[in-house]
């Protein structure tokens, strides 16, 4: 009797271990490949509860969602024997684990074989434009050729491409110094140039200003001695009229400013009384 208990447990353990090894879960976020011998033989996409020969079947799981593609940048020799170094990456889902596992076998053989696809269609594209055409719309036309491409060669592979992007289109650095020297020469050369013509404005503006000056002083000059002129014939005339009404007085005051004019601060002149000087002052008794 304990023998055929024996017996029965050991059946039972047996029978657990087999069926606990020939079930399976495929998660909401994955699917599976059952390979037989190391072959595949079916893929399950669903979600669910799942059977599987035991110790001859295994499970491969795949995910469902959206993955990302992103080679290593690299340099290309644009139309105008411009360098620029491209980094794309690309978007893309499994959709037939089957074909995956024939083709890539590995999620990290696909990304290197792939990702040299990807390369390589961005390379042939790119170096058909001009490196002014990737900073304008002639980058989306570029960029819809390439994912077009992609997206042809995406099925062989049992992959779905999402998404194409070209992320940065940098300068070498060997590139990038020559374009700052050039700029750099140019705004120097431009620096120059304003330079020189402000320095040509200016000499302009100082000849124009020195001749306007010359003109005004000359002008002032001729009202000075036009108003002088005039000043001197209205001074004659007064002392002319003057002299008409008080010929004595005019003598006298003339003679007082001859005096002033001879004689000086600290001067000194001894006169004689009978001096044409005192004829204009009346002597005291007659004197």
């Amino acid at each position: 009797m304990s023998k055929s208990m024996a017996i029965l447990g050991a059946l039972l353990v047996v029978v657990g271990v087999t069926a606990y090894g020939s079930l399976f879960t495929v998660h909401q976020a994955n699917q599976a490949l059952v390979l037989q011998l190391g072959n595949p033989v079916r893929a399950i996409r669903e979600p669910g509860l799942n059977f599987k020969i035991p110790f001859i079947q295994n499970v491969e799981f795949y995910d469902r969602r959206i993955l990302d593609l992103d080679p290593p940048p690299q340099e290309v020799l644009l139309s105008d024997q411009k360098r620029i170094s491209v980094d794309s990456f690309a978007r893309y889902r499994i959709v037939d684990p089957l074909e995956f596992k024939k083709k890539a076998s590995t999620d990290i053989r696909f990304r290197q074989i792939f990702g040299g696809l990807l390369n390589s269609a961005v390379r042939s594209e790119v170096a058909k434009v001009l490196l002014g055409d990737m900073l304008t719309a002639k980058r989306a036309e570029v960029m819809q050729t390439i994912t077009e491409q992609v997206k042809g060669l995406a099925p062989e592979y049992g992959v779905e491409v999402v998404d194409v992007r070209i992320g940065r289109t940098d300068l070498p650095e060997e590139t990038s110094q020559a374009v700052y020297n050039r700029m750099r020469s140019s705004r120097v050369a431009q620096a120059a140039e304003l330079r020189a013509q402000g320095i040509e404005q200016k000499v302009r503006i100082q000849a124009a200003a020195d001749r306007q000056r010359t003109a005004i002083l000359a002008e002032a000059r001729t009202t000075s001695q036009t108003l002088r002129g005039e000043g001197e014939g209205t001074r004659t005339n007064i002392l002319n009229d003057a002299f008409n009404k008080d010929p004595q007085f005019f003598a006298f005051l003339r003679s007082m400013e001859a005096y002033g004019e001879a004689l000086g601060d600290g001067t000194t002149m001894v006169l004689s009384p009978n001096s044409d000087f005192f004829r204009f002052f009346d002597r005291q008794g007659g004197k």
